[in-house]
């Protein structure tokens, strides 16, 4: 352990797989009026940067992630995944299994698709496009359910997985265990909460990258910036979101576990719309942007410092999305797919959370206000520290997760306290403060 981390079940490539894929497809999209003209296509010719083509890159990211999974980093013969390939089961011996795991699926969806129709938000906004494509997919996913749990059920070692005993429950028929029960639906919530989102913000950062227009802003460093921190958050969207959806057992991206804790949830789910609308950034609660202007008006004039400045908030912003990209195919909130320690995640255990929370106090500054209120400012700094202090909340919770889960975890997480480039000496500079010594302060006698 000296000599570095445990291996990560993730590889570095299947993450630079997608990139290039999803790199592929935005060079494409940008080059299309070049493309038609070529090809001669009738027509107005125009850049694809609609709300398709954003779902369209989803297939470019996900099949050079799963071609390398399996070719490559072989995760089908992984014995995590439960599946033993020699097993090879009559249909007939297992028919009765899947018939009940896939009535569990079933209902499962369905109770989704109830929760979709019942809260408001999914049907405004951005979100209207995230409904759109879930129902569109509904009727293949419960189609093509049936062949899949079929197939796969005669490969897997233990058939009756949590799915199975929703199912079980659900029929009665047979005895089930109500922790697989809880298992099988915060997998599943975590899967249909995020996975909207996802969807629901691809289109707006595809357009923004695709339709940029990149001649008129050489030597401006505030735009050259802004579009580069979209594109790295169209990387992390469109990465996050094929993790979230792509949970399949033969590429080992399966949700093992979704995290057990009520802690968990509510540090995650406050930072996420509905919630997040109320909360963080600019809803009453925790609002950390009354009056301020950010970067660009307090740095205007001063070229050096708008170039330095964008090239911060960029380094910044590709942490967070190497921090995705990283992750693969396994990417998602609030579960347990696996231990990830190379890439960032060799240098501090957090690395979005560090860097996003950086950004924020470099982007927005919330010290600095335009109308010179000294109460605004310090009301400022003080919620961006409370929205900090959620993501440490967040950071533990998810430890406490994973420390819970998997040896493995357990030794990453020692191997970094002492050797972590970040975590180490966060961890040291803690430490000290801790054995720092009280020193007594004599006081007048009376």
């Amino acid at each position: 352990m000296q000599g570095g981390p445990p291996p990560s079940d993730v590889s570095a490539g299947v993450g630079l797989a997608g990139l290039l894929g999803l790199f592929a497809w935005i060079l494409f999209c940008r080059t299309f009026p070049m493309i038609s003209q070529w090809l001669g296509f009738d027509g107005p010719h125009q850049v694809l940067s609609g709300p398709h083509a954003a779902l369209t890159a989803m297939l470019f990211t996900s099949v050079p992630m799963i071609v390398w999974s399996l070719l490559v980093d072989k995760t089908h013969r992984r014995a995590s995944t439960g599946i033993d390939w020699g097993l090879k089961r009559p249909v007939a011996d297992i028919l009765d299994i899947s018939i009940v795991k896939i009535a569990g699926l079933w209902a499962t969806w369905a109770g989704l698709a109830a929760l979709y129709a019942l809260c408001r938000w999914y049907w405004n906004g951005s979100y209207l496009f995230a409904m759109d494509v879930l129902k569109t997919a509904a009727i293949p996913l419960f189609v093509l359910s049936v062949p899949y749990v079929i197939w796969l059920d005669r490969f897997m070692v233990e058939p009756r997985d949590h799915a199975w005993h929703f199912g079980a429950m659900l029929i009665g028929r047979e005895p089930y265990d109500a922790y697989e029960v809880k298992k099988h639906w915060r997998a599943w919530i975590i899967k249909g909460f995020f996975g909207a989102f996802m969807i629901s913000i691809l289109p707006g950062g595809f357009q923004q990258v695709v339709e940029a227009d990149l001649p008129a802003m050489m030597g401006d460093p505030v735009q050259i910036g802004m579009v580069l921190i979209a594109l790295l958050f169209l990387i992390d969207v469109q990465i996050g979101t094929v993790g979230y959806l792509v949970t399949l057992r033969p590429l080992d991206s399966h949700i093992r576990s979704g995290n057990p804790f009520v802690a968990g949830w509510l540090a995650a789910l406050i930072c996420y719309p509905p919630f997040v609308w109320g909360v963080i950034g600019n809803g009453d609660v925790l609002s950390y942007e009354h009056n301020v202007a950010g970067w660009s008006h307090w740095f205007g004039g001063h070229p050096v410092l708008l170039w330095a400045w964008a090239g911060l908030l960029v380094f910044l912003t590709a942490i967070y999305a190497w921090a995705t990209v990283a992750f693969g195919i396994r990417f998602s909130n609030l579960t347990y797919r696996g231990v990830l320690t190379n890439g960032p995640y060799r240098f501090t255990r957090h690395p979005a959370y560090l860097s996003k929370n950086l950004f924020w106090w470099c982007s927005v500054m919330p010290f600095l206000v335009t109308n010179g209120s000294m109460t605004d400012a310090v009301r400022n700094t003080f919620f961006l520290l409370c929205v900090n202090a959620i993501y440490f909340w967040r950071a533990k919770t998810e430890e406490a997760h994973l420390l819970g889960e998997d040896a493995k975890y357990r030794e990453y997480h020692t191997w970094m306290e002492q050797h972590g480039t970040i975590t180490a000496r966060i961890g040291k500079l803690t430490r000290a403060i801790r054995r720092r010594p009280v020193v007594a302060v004599a006081e007048p006698a009376e």
